[in-house]
C-alpha cells in the first residue's frame, strides 16, 4: 500500500500546482487515455472464438463511425481484403455485424423476422419522415397490406398512361427552367434530375391535383424530408436541431396538401381518377377497415420518398455518365432514331422495350451507383451463419452491402469501369450470371403478403433490393427513369466542363449516396 499511496501523493501534489482549468484537463486526458487503454486491452485479450473479427479501433463509442461514414463502399473493401466477408465493427457505439457477398445479401435480406427486424432499425428515422401508423410505424403484417394496395395499383395500363405525363412534365421543366435558356449554358445537373423526379413521380402517382399545389418548392421540402435521414437521427430524430425542425414543417405541410386533396375529391364525388390517391381511398385492410386519410397522406409521403432517393441520384448519375461519354449519348439518339423513326414521334411505353441501350443506361448506373450502401437489420436471436463457427448475438446489428457484390470482379469484368455495352449478352464485359436480369425465371419466388416476387437475394445485382422489403417501385422506376432519359437525349447533347472524362466523387452524408454538389455539365441543344 505504501506505493500507491506514494503514487496518489505524487499526484495530488502535482494537481495542486495546477490552475483549476489545467486540473480539469489533465482529468480529461486521464480518463480519455484509460478508455483507449482498457478498449484496445479487451480487444487484444477478450475475443470471443465464435463471434466475427472485430475491426480494430482506438476510441470505444466512435469505433470505425469516422472512416465508414465518410465512404462506406471503400471502407468494406478495405474491411474484406484484411477480415474477409463477415466482419464486425463499431458504429456510433453499437456492434455492427457486416456480411459481404451474394451470401451474405441473402442471408441478411432473406432473413425471418424472428431473426431479423428492420423495424427496429429504421422506425427512429423513418417515422418523423413518413409519419405515423405506416412502412415502420405498425406491426410487419399490416406494412405488407399497405405494400399490396400500392403495388396492385402499378399495372401495365397504369405505366402506359404514365409516359405521356412523364413526357410533358420533362418538356415543361425544361421549357420553364431558366438554367436551359439559350442553345447552350452550364447547369448544376442534381438540382434538375431532382426536380424532373419530383414532379413526374408526383403527377404520375398522385394525380394532377397534387402536381398543380406544388411548384419548384416541392423538391425543396422533399429536401427538408431527406435530411431526416441523416446518420446522426439514428441517435438525434427527436433533438429540436435545425434539420429536424425543417423535416417536421415540410412533414405537416405535404401530409396537409394531400389530406386536402383527399376531402376535395370525397366532397366533389369524383371517382374517375385512376392515380395512387384514388386506389388508397378505395383500399379496405383484411380486417375490414377502409384506409384512414392520415394513413393514406403517410404512405403517398412514403411512396413518393422511396421513389425519389433512387430516381433523383440515379439520374443525376447518368447525366454526369452521359457527360463524361458523348459518344454513349450520340449512341442513344441513334438508337432511337433507328428504332423509332427519324422523326423521333412522341414516346410511347411500348416504345421503351425496342430501345435496349436506354434500357441498359439505368442498369449500369444502378450497378456503380447503388442509391442505399447498407442495408441494416436487428438481430433478434442468437443467429448462427451457415457453414461458419459464428453466432452473432441480439447486441449486434447487421449490415449488408449490395453494393459491394454489384462490383465485384468475379461477376463483373472491369467491375470499375462504366460501360452500359456489358449488358448486351455478346459483350467481352457481359456479367457471367446475373439472377435477377438473365435467369430470374429459375429463382425462387415468395409471396410475403404483397404478391409473389423473386426473393432474389443471392444475386450480385441488387438494386431495388430483396426478400420482404424489397422495392415495390421498381418497375415505376425503371419506365420514370427510361422515359426522362430518353426525352433529354433527344434534346440535348452534353460533355464535362473541362472536356474531360472524369466523374465527380458521391457524397455519403446521407444514409442515400448522391453526387457531390455542385455537379455541373455542358449543355448544348440539338438542332435539326
Amino acid at each position: 500500500m505504501g506505493l500507491l499511496e506514494d503514487v496518489q501523493g505524487l499526484v495530488s501534489h502535482y494537481l495542486s500546482q495546477l490552475s483549476p482549468a489545467s486540473q480539469v484537463g489533465v482529468v480529461v486526458v486521464g480518463l480519455l487515455f484509460s478508455a483507449v487503454f482498457f478498449n484496445v486491452l479487451q480487444q487484444i485479450l477478450f475475443r470471443k472464438s465464435n463471434e466475427p473479427p472485430l475491426v480494430f479501433h482506438w476510441f470505444p463509442l466512435v469505433g470505425s463511425t469516422i472512416t465508414y461514414g465518410m465512404d462506406p463502399p471503400r471502407f468494406f473493401r478495405e474491411m474484406r481484403a484484411k477480415y474477409g466477408d463477415i466482419f464486425t465493427f463499431v458504429l456510433l457505439g453499437k456492434k455492427t455485424t457486416v456480411y459481404l457477398g451474394t451470401a451474405g445479401n441473402d442471408f441478411i435480406l432473406n432473413g425471418k423476422i424472428k431473426d431479423v427486424c428492420a423495424e427496429d432499425i429504421y422506425t427512429v428515422l423513418t417515422t418523423p419522415v413518413f409519419g405515423k401508423d405506416v412502412v415502420y410505424d405498425c406491426p410487419n403484417a399490416k406494412l405488407m397490406e399497405q405494400k399490396k394496395f400500392m403495388k396492385v395499383a402499378l399495372t401495365t395500363a397504369a405505366f402506359q398512361s404514365y409516359v405521356p405525363i412523364i413526357v410533358d412534365e420533362v418538356l415543361g421543366y425544361l421549357k420553364r427552367c431558366p438554367d436551359f435558356k439559350g442553345k447552350s449554358g452550364v447547369t448544376n445537373i442534381p438540382k434538375n434530375m431532382a426536380e424532373i423526379t419530383i414532379f413526374t413521380a408526383s403527377h404520375c402517382l398522385q394525380g394532377s391535383e397534387v402536381r398543380s399545389k406544388f411548384d419548384e418548392s416541392l423538391a425543396s421540402l422533399y429536401h427538408d424530408l431527406d435530411m431526416g435521414f441523416t446518420p446522426i437521427n439514428f441517435m438525434l430524430h427527436w433533438a429540436p436541431l435545425p434539420w429536424n425542425t425543417r423535416r417536421d414543417t415540410a412533414q405537416r405541410t405535404i401530409a396537409k396538401i394531400y389530406m386536402d386533396t383527399i376531402k376535395e375529391r370525397r366532397a366533389s364525388g369524383k371517382t374517375d381518377a385512376q392515380d395512387m390517391m384514388w386506389h388508397l381511398m378505395n383500399s379496405t385492410y383484411k380486417n375490414g377497415t377502409q384506409v384512414p386519410d392520415h394513413e393514406i397522406a403517410h404512405m403517398l409521403i412514403a411512396l413518393l420518398m422511396a421513389g425519389q432517393h433512387s430516381s433523383s441520384s440515379t439520374s443525376s448519375w447518368m447525366m454526369l455518365r452521359l457527360a463524361s461519354r458523348p459518344d454513349i449519348m450520340e449512341a442513344l439518339y441513334r438508337e432511337q432514331v433507328e428504332a423509332l423513326g427519324a422523326d423521333l414521334p412522341p414516346l410511347k411505353y411500348e416504345d421503351l422495350a425496342k430501345l435496349p441501350l436506354n434500357q441498359a443506361i439505368i442498369k449500369e448506373t444502378l450497378r456503380l451507383h447503388a442509391p442505399i450502401h447498407s442495408i441494416m437489420r436487428a438481430v433478434k436471436s442468437h443467429l448462427p451463419i451457415p457453414g461458419t463457427k459464428y453466432v452473432i448475438p441480439p447486441s449486434h446489428t447487421l449490415l449488408a452491402a449490395a453494393g459491394v457484390s454489384a462490383t465485384d470482379g468475379t461477376y463483373f469484368p472491369e467491375p470499375d469501369l462504366w460501360e452500359p455495352t456489358r449488358w448486351d449478352k455478346e459483350s467481352p464485359l457481359a456479367p457471367s450470371v446475373v439472377r435477377n436480369e438473365v435467369n430470374d425465371d429459375d429463382d425462387e419466388k415468395i409471396d410475403y403478403g404483397y404478391g409473389l416476387v423473386s426473393k432474389g437475394g443471392r444475386s450480385p445485382y441488387l438494386p431495388f433490393g430483396a426478400g420482404r422489403h424489397r422495392c415495390i417501385g421498381e418497375q415505376f422506376a425503371n419506365v420514370q427513369l427510361q422515359t426522362i432519359n430518353a426525352m433529354i437525349v433527344r434534346l440535348f447533347k452534353f460533355r464535362n466542363v473541362d472536356g474531360s472524362n472524369d466523374v465527380i466523387g458521391t457524397d455519403y452524408a446521407s444514409l442515400f449516396s448522391r453526387p457531390i454538389e455542385p455537379a455541373k455539365i455542358f449543355w448544348e441543344k440539338r438542332t435539326g
